[in-house]
């Protein structure tokens, strides 16, 4: 099967999930055909209730269809189990979430290498990957603060660097700029077009048009369906 798709680091197929709401049946996903190549930078938009946010959850592994088929990576994750979804998520995405999600007590340094203590890589090279990943993101000079020293940008860098720092074959933004003002946003939004120049697979969930306007294709849920796959023909930057 994926054979056909050497080019693709997501491939689903009919991909499907409901919720019971107190009785109620909800059909958050109806079916998604998508395939995201290695490389590829995409906007995942509509309105609250498009089945945006389920999307993001299957494609980090948070969460498990009810029907279809869902690949990351040549593997075959919708049939895994709880504990082998835990080491992909590890492994193969990276974070980065619209309220930073930082520990507050910890500073720059040990919240960006959270991710490699739960890998069980040694204290040594586990600090020189966050120190790299902080580095990376134009925070060489803040390891060492905690997040309540640091401006809304500033810690939004530290979640980018802890994205970064297990080295994943995907980066999945769920509304990255959506707690800082403008100009900040457009920093971070500028940050991301370097990843993907540099050759990451980042995935940009927004319901704002000028966010979505800095991938390269954009693709438009509603009611649990692809309304709209669209590439960009002009970027805004």
């Amino acid at each position: 099967m994926m054979a056909e798709h050497s080019e693709a680091i997501i491939v689903t197929r009919n991909l499907q999930r409901r919720y019971d709401m107190g009785g109620e049946v909800i059909h958050a996903l109806r079916g998604i055909d998508l395939q995201i190549d290695h490389g590829e930078y995409v906007a995942v938009m509509g309105p609250s209730g498009s089945g945006k946010s389920t999307l993001m959850n299957m494609i980090g592994c948070l969460d498990t269809p009810d029907g279809g088929k869902y690949w990351l990576n040549g593997e075959l994750v919708s049939d895994m189990n709880d504990r082998q979804l835990a080491r992909i998520r590890n492994s193969e995405v990276g974070f980065v979430f619209q309220s930073f999600n930082l520990l507050p007590r910890a500073n720059a340094l040990h919240n960006v290498e959270m991710p490699l203590i739960y890998g069980g890589m040694k204290r040594k090279e586990r600090l020189e990957r966050a120190a790299a990943a902080l580095t990376r993101v134009g925070l060489a000079d803040r390891m060492t603060h905690r997040p309540n020293e640091m401006s809304g940008g500033q810690r939004q860098r530290i979640a980018i660097a802890r994205a970064l720092v297990t080295e994943p074959s995907i980066l999945l933004a769920d509304e990255p700029t959506g707690n800082l003002d403008t100009a900040t946003g457009q920093d971070i939004l500028a940050l991301f077009d370097e990843l993907h120049a540099a050759g990451h697979t980042i995935i940009l969930v927004t319901h704002e048009a000028n966010v979505a306007e800095h991938a390269a294709r954009s693709i438009t849920l509603r009611d649990g369906s692809i309304e709209r796959d669209q590439r960009m023909t002009t970027r805004s930057h």
